[in-house]
């Protein structure tokens, strides 16, 4: 049974709204690639990251968004949560960048075990309150405004977001190489401390 158009030409607007809204490099990004470059626990960090948002777009297109829209404590409290989890994040960075070590993959002496990962990945992920905003509240009331096609816009926003975390973590692999001296290493550090704490502020101000 053939697909009707209008649900691929939903489910193509899907995919490019929920593009549209993770391409931007934040906190969660910045840190994808950098387990990318450094090929530490990329598909967990790929996993979590799609699990994730296929789990906030199905909250919102079932309407789940208006609890956060009609609780804002829950948000506030997310909020400096993120503020202080990035900010410990920014410091950690600046710290390697001071220190940094040439590119060995997962066998780096200071590659971060699994649960320091996890932790990491979900804390960036929920800690922020924008991803509510964006992912449940936007997405779903977008995905509603189709009615009976929603769930096809659902599933776009949701293809868009696994293209995108997976294209990030394994593609940055092709980089690892011409990334593994120290001084590279130093400057992509700070860089992401710059990210994280960039987002802290902006977090901070509301």
């Amino acid at each position: 049974m053939p697909v009707p158009s209008d649900a691929l030409t939903t489910a193509l607007s899907g995919l490019v709204t929920g593009l549209s809204l993770i391409v931007a490099i934040g906190a969660q990004n910045a840190f994808v690639l950098r387990q990318g470059l450094r090929r530490e626990h990329v598909g967990l960090v790929v996993t979590i990251c799609s699990l994730s948002d296929l789990v906030l777009i199905l909250a919102g297109t079932l309407g789940i968004g208006t609890i956060v829209h009609r609780a804002p404590i829950l948000l506030t409290v997310l909020r400096w949560g993120g503020v202080a989890y990035l900010a410990w994040f920014a410091v950690q960075s600046f710290r390697g960048a001071l220190h940094p070590g040439e590119l060995h993959g997962s066998t780096d002496a200071s590659a971060r075990s699994t649960r320091s990962v996890v932790t990491t990945t979900l804390a960036l992920t929920y800690l922020n309150p924008h991803v509510y905003l964006d992912t449940v509240l936007m997405l779903g009331n977008l995905a509603n405004q189709h009615d009976g096609l929603r769930w096809w816009f659902a599933s776009g926003a949701a293809l868009g977001s696994i293209a995108w975390f997976t294209g990030l973590g394994f593609g940055a692999r092709s980089l690892a190489g011409p990334l593994g001296r120290p001084g590279t290493w130093r400057l992509l550090d700070a860089a992401i401390g710059v990210v994280m704490l960039g987002v802290a502020v902006k977090l901070a101000l509301g």
